[in-house]
């Protein structure tokens, strides 16, 4: 039965609330508060049942027909949230507003919050990930983005040009979990993040008009971001419902701030994650987190795909890494400090928000307690930003709140002994039960002469007097026992003294946990106050505990203080991978990359598994983790401040849009052609290779040319096109290397060492040798390549055409090779048999270069 096919006349007055809440939520799945249980009707009954793996029943509900209904225990349902939230759905929670037991007829119920992928608060979300939720604007020539993340109160506006591709590499870089777009935006850039990305997208044109809020926006001066930051907060409010006074002004985002790179790049160079597993581990994030605190490592997160190009920024993180590597003691204190320090960020969104627990309080108090030895680490470091101490925090919540509170706020034992002289009083009371107990029971036996007498408590009778079966006639009627349950071998009573004590008993308790629970909350109310400096700190925190995690790896891995130049010089001595590095087995062989600035680019050549790609991913990782202010992996290092970094390393179809591999090579090479300045770094790896050769080698030419020539960017390209090489001639910024390898008896062995000039052997059947390939398959590919090596094809590469204007100075006269060895030789002083040997050595090279 659907709930579009029901007569709502007909309905019990509890599924018509229902349906009018349902109503206005027609996309959620609403978890509607029955009792103790949490159930879904209708359309919502059937998926939930589906996805979740439950029983799928019907309900009464006024109509002949039962409607689907099925159901969760409320006290569990965070982890069935969890999996629908997961799989992209929507959750409405739906609650009694009033207590039923004080409430005549319908009890009233409302949604008090609607949880999706980017509005999630709670704990369950990765404790070391940011979770952004983002509003795309779409102002017809240009983009306003903001992103948040609600957990920690963070929130960022930025513009980007009217450009499709710009938009989604923007999504799909920052990872947002959760996207809003207004009713103007192409149902493309929709479809496209939700079939090829599985973004959560929701369109709506509504935008927040309330004055609650206004201090988030109140300083930005565009009315485009501060519309775009409207548009999100109203969509996070309506779900949130809540207090989120949590969330921070928002930082307005300039992109000459942060060294930019796009998705491709995030990927390639595997920093957050790795290209086969797409896990944490062996990528650069990995190995530079040794951070003690979630905050630091969510900073880390963020700075390494935001490196700085702020030259004063990047040196005053290089000397706190030194200092604390110099000063490895107060280090050392530091870390052990951070290690009892929790998630302030997010904990000061609970506390703000309301779905806090004691847990919660106990980890601030955790966190409170050190602050006062962290801030005077950071005064004898002299580091430049100050953080406060909360010790009223600390002395509030050291007094109040048990160690072993319980997670949910409804049961007691919360608040300590001591901290409320009324809380004491119902406590002496309550605890007085049990000697109370004790001596009744005792009095009761000598009373009535009954040895085996007890005196009980259940929860659906209370207290009790139990008699065995076979003593029950000793009982007489002066001792006032009145009859309350009869069991199989036993008779349960009650007496006047008895039900009085245990009214006051169990009032007591009733009182105990209400006035814990309202105690609970006015400390939160407290502590809310302290909500923006709490927040202040932490990110301070983040920063401390993400640069000491530089100094552990510095330390550990060997790694240099980088050196900057304004003369677009880039000397990186013996640098290294530094993933590979620590993964691979064998001893790393470190490399030079040397680009002065009479070279733009390397151009690389050598064998399949030899290196280039390590090679070339090291030199774009040391840069990442310079302008981040981390040592880098070399014995020395000098460079510019880049601005941007773009890779095309690896061959990917995108099957989802129906693309080839050359499509989205030529398509990725041209964003970085568009898009790259001076000041960037391009590699490009096998460029050229998805299509025929002579198409690939021509276009691989033709794009070394446009940049050399007007883009002039730092480039490295790797190719197995041998006859690009002789470019270094005509291209005067253009340097050739090769990484070296040996051939002994048929074997090859890869020595991962770059040297200055070319190659041109490719050594690929020695290759799928080492790839175990049948032996009688490789024997033929060598027969079939030595065919092809006595024709003496020669592919000849064309020099640079008019197709970009050079000076004159630049073209250089070429010179006859054979007519060189000619007039180097004395034909006197030759035997006629090394004459004949010349003479037939300038034949085969006249037939070779026809």
């Amino acid at each position: 039965m659907k709930r579009s096919e029901v007569d709502r006349s007909k309905l019990s007055p509890m599924m018509q609330q229902y349906m009018d809440i349902k109503d206005k939520y027609e996309d959620t799945i609403i978890f509607f508060r029955l009792g103790d249980f949490y159930e879904m009707f209708f359309d919502d009954a059937i998926l939930a049942s589906r996805v979740l793996e439950l029983t799928l029943t019907g309900k009464q509900a006024g109509l002949e027909e039962r409607v689907p209904m099925c159901g969760i225990p409320h006290h569990a349902y965070v982890s069935y949230v969890d999996e629908l939230i997961d799989k992209g759905y929507k959750v409405a929670i739906c609650e009694q507003l009033e207590d039923p037991k004080e409430t005549k007829g319908m009890v009233k119920r409302d949604v008090i919050q609607v949880i999706t992928k980017g509005t999630r608060i709670d704990s369950s979300i990765d404790s070391k990930d940011n979770n952004y939720i983002a509003s795309i604007y779409d102002f017809n020539y240009c983009y306003g983005i903001c992103f948040a993340d609600i957990s920690t109160g963070e929130i960022n506006v930025t513009m980007t040009e009217g450009d499709h591709d710009k938009v989604i590499k923007e999504i799909v870089r920052n990872n947002f979990k959760e996207v809003i777009v207004n009713d103007k935006i192409d149902r493309e850039i929709v479809e496209k993040l939700r079939t090829n990305y599985e973004v959560l997208v929701t369109i709506t044109k509504e935008e927040y008009e309330g004055r609650d809020y206004e201090y988030i926006y109140k300083n930005v001066e565009d009315i485009r971001l501060v519309k775009t930051i409207k548009h999100l907060l109203y969509y996070i409010l309506e779900n949130k419902k809540g207090d989120l006074h949590h969330l921070q002004p928002v930082n307005i985002i300039k992109s000459s701030s942060y060294l930019e790179f796009d998705d491709n790049t995030k990927r390639n160079l595997e920093l957050v994650e790795t290209i086969r597993n797409r896990e944490r581990q062996y990528s650069l994030l990995w190995l530079l987190d040794k951070c003690k605190t979630a905050m630091g490592s969510r900073y880390l997160k963020y700075s390494i795909l935001n490196p700085l190009t702020d030259k004063n920024q990047i040196e005053k993180r290089y000397d706190f890494v030194s200092l604390l590597s110099t000063e490895f003691i107060l280090r050392d204190d530091l870390i052990k400090c951070l290690e009892k320090v929790y998630d302030l960020e997010r904990l000061v969104g609970r506390i703000t928000y309301g779905n806090l627990n004691a847990k919660d309080l106990i980890q601030l108090k955790s966190s409170t307690e050190v602050l006062p030895r962290i801030k005077e680490i950071l005064t004898e470091l002299k580091y430049d930003k100050k953080i406060d101490t909360f010790e009223e925090i600390y002395e509030l919540l050291n007094n109040s709140i048990r160690e072993d509170a319980p997670y949910t706020l409804h049961e007691g034992g919360l608040i300590k002994s001591g901290y409320n002289k009324e809380l004491d009083e119902l406590k002496s009371i309550s605890s007085g039960s049990k000697d109370f107990i004790l001596k009744m029971e005792q009095e009761e036996k000598e009373r009535t002469g009954i040895k085996n007498l007890k005196v009980g408590f259940n929860k659906v009778f209370g207290y009790y007097i139990e008699v065995s079966k076979g003593q029950c006639s000793l009982i007489k009627e002066e001792y006032g026992y009145e009859r309350k349950q009869t069991l199989a071998n036993a008779e349960r009573f009650i007496t006047p003294v008895l039900k009085e004590k245990e009214n006051i008993i169990l009032g007591a308790e009733e009182k105990i946990i209400s006035l814990e629970y309202k105690l609970f909350m006015d400390i939160r109310e407290v502590i809310k106050r302290y909500g923006q400096s709490l927040q202040k700190t932490a990110k301070i925190l983040s920063e401390i505990d993400m640069l000491q995690s530089f100094s552990i790896v510095s330390d550990n891995y060997k790694f240099v203080r980088p050196t900057f130049n304004d003369n677009k010089i880039l000397r990186l001595i013996d640098c290294r991978h530094p993933v590979v590095e620590q993964v691979m087995k064998e001893k790393y062989i470190p490399n030079d990359i040397i680009m002065d600035h009479t070279t733009n680019v390397l151009l690389i050549t050598g064998p399949n598994m030899a290196g280039k790609s390590t090679y070339m991913r090291q030199c774009a990782i040391t840069i990442i983790m310079a302008q981040i202010g981390c040592f880098v992996p070399c014995k020395e290092a000098t460079l510019p401040i880049f601005d941007k970094i773009f890779t095309r390393i690896g061959a990917s179809d995108d099957l989802v849009s129906g693309e080839s591999t050359f499509m989205v090579e030529m398509k990725e090479a041209n964003y970085a052609l568009q898009e790259a300045t001076e000041n960037s770094l391009i590699l490009f790896d096998e460029l050229g290779r998805g299509t025929a050769t002579y198409d690939g080698m021509s276009l691989a030419q033709a794009i070394l040319e446009y940049i050399h020539d007007k883009i002039k960017a730092k480039t490295m390209f790797s190719t197995h096109y041998h006859e690009l090489t002789i470019l270094e001639k005509d291209l005067k910024n253009l340097k050739n290397v090769h990484v070296s390898a040996i051939e002994e008896k048929g074997k090859v062995t890869f020595l991962h060492k770059v040297k200055p000039g070319a190659v041109d052997k490719s050594y690929g059947i020695h290759v799928a040798a080492l790839a175990k390939l049948p032996e009688s398959l490789i024997t033929r590919a060598d027969e079939i390549l030595n065919i092809y090596e006595k024709k003496n094809v020669k592919k000849e590469t064309f020099t640079q055409t008019s197709l970009f204007e050079l000076d004159e100075k630049e073209v250089e006269e070429k010179k006859n090779e054979i007519e060189e060895k000619i007039k180097n030789i004395n034909p006197l002083e030759m035997t006629p048999m090394e004459a004949l040997s010349f003479l037939y050595e300038l034949n085969k090279e006249v037939i070779k270069k026809k």
